[in-house]
């Protein structure tokens, strides 16, 4: 350190200072900026212009000896404020509190506003708890630039969710294909259960609000189609929508809010309730025990379900073209059969698969994540449903692309 430059007064307090042993000090001359340093056992601090800043630990072994170095060191200053920096500071008891308050106390009338600031959150909450009247200033955030910001969001998307979604997805699906032919890896009758819950549940919804969107398209085309004397191509518009992307997505969406919520409410449930640590306590792995189930019901029930969808779709179609534009079934289905193709039926099998793959482990994915409670139970069952329903719109944009 250059002594001419910049000038320093230390005070170095010895360990038997109680004894009697004089505060040794040495200064330098040179501008006004003046900087004082002392040192009491396991407390260091400096005194830069209007701050003081603590660091290391402030005890009760250390804690008498640094409010009569600090009182020494601060007596003759006037200043019109004074903050006290405890950004460094690592841990406080009752005893090291009690002497920042003394020495609050003892300098007021010469020092008449002092400030605290900087305080990590375990020395913040002793001083609020021993000194109520103490507050801790918090210090102003500091703004972050934008590029910044986004490779922080980026980086936390990549190593919270990414890795982890990717990780149980490994998980699920090996032991999906392990246990494929293995029946005792599961309990009897999970998979009816899950089948029932996940498929036969959710029928009724999904053929009431095909049906519903089948009739509204055909009413909807049908005032335009008569217009060109088009009537008959209301089949076209009806078969080919429905069966290559309205009734396997509204079937997808509606398994989705549905039964991928529940998915994610029932093992979010299991992990608060402690159940998932008790598979684990008795050897028990939670995906293949809990997940794995649940993915053989889906991959089972949801191409049942496309099926229920199409048909409901197309039947809603048929009325409406039957009210609208005086097409009979006959006419329909027969003008059907010479447009329906063995592609949209392998098509809407494979978005199926898709489909159920996604809602069971985004469903799983945010159960497992659920923290704080019933609150989080209900948190993680909102971005589940949110994150499925989205994964399924753009899946199934994604296959359109690659299929027709």
């Amino acid at each position: 350190m250059n002594w001419e430059s910049s000038p320093v007064q230390f005070w170095r307090i010895s360990d038997n200072f109680r004894t009697g042993h004089q505060i040794h000090f040495m200064q330098s001359s040179g501008s006004t900026k003046t900087i004082k340093v002392l040192e009491t056992g396991h407390t260091r601090c400096r005194l830069n212009d209007n701050t003081l800043f603590i660091s290391g630990s402030l005890k009760v072994d250390d804690a008498g000896d640094f409010s009569r170095a600090a009182l020494r060191a601060l007596r003759t200053l006037k200043l019109p404020q004074l903050t006290v920096n405890l950004e460094e500071l690592d841990d406080i008891d009752s005893a090291g509190v009690t002497a920042l308050l003394y020495l609050q106390r003892k300098i007021a009338d010469r020092i008449p506003r002092i400030e605290f600031e900087g305080a990590n959150k375990n020395v913040k909450n002793k001083i609020e708890l021993f000194g109520s009247d103490t507050h801790i200033e918090e210090k102003p955030a500091r703004e972050f630039e934008i590029t910044e910001a986004v490779g922080g969001s980026t980086y936390s998307f990549v190593t919270s969710y990414l890795y982890g979604f990717i990780v149980l997805a490994a998980d699920v699906l090996y032991w999906a294909v392990a246990d494929l032919f293995k029946t005792k890896t599961t309990r009897e009758g999970d998979f009816v259960r899950q089948s029932v819950h996940i498929g036969v549940n959710a029928a009724f919804i999904i053929i009431i609000m095909s049906f519903a969107i089948g009739f509204v398209m055909a009413v909807q085309s049908s005032q335009y189609l008569r217009e060109f004397g088009a009537d008959i191509f209301i089949v076209d518009l009806i078969v080919i929508a429905v069966m290559s992307q309205m009734g396997p997505l509204i079937a997808g969406v509606l398994v989705a809010g549905r039964s991928g919520s529940s998915i994610a409410a029932e093992i979010a449930t299991m992990r608060v309730t402690a159940e998932i640590d008790a598979l684990k306590t008795m050897g028990l792995d939670p995906v293949r025990y809990v997940v794995v189930p649940k993915l053989y019901a889906s991959l089972f029930t949801i191409p049942l379900l496309i099926i229920l969808s199409n048909v409901a779709g197309i039947t809603g179609g048929a009325s409406a073209a039957y009210y609208s534009l005086d097409i009979s079934p006959e006419i329909f289905i027969s003008r059907m059969d010479a447009i329906m193709q063995n592609k949209d039926l392998v098509t809407a099998f494979i978005k199926s698969q898709v489909y159920a793959v996604i809602i069971v482990l985004t469903g799983s994915f945010y159960g497992f994540r659920v923290e704080k409670g019933a609150e989080g139970v209900g948190r993680v069952t909102t971005q589940s449903v949110v994150v499925s329903i989205s994964l399924v719109i753009l899946a199934d944009s994604l296959m359109a692309v690659i299929f027709y």
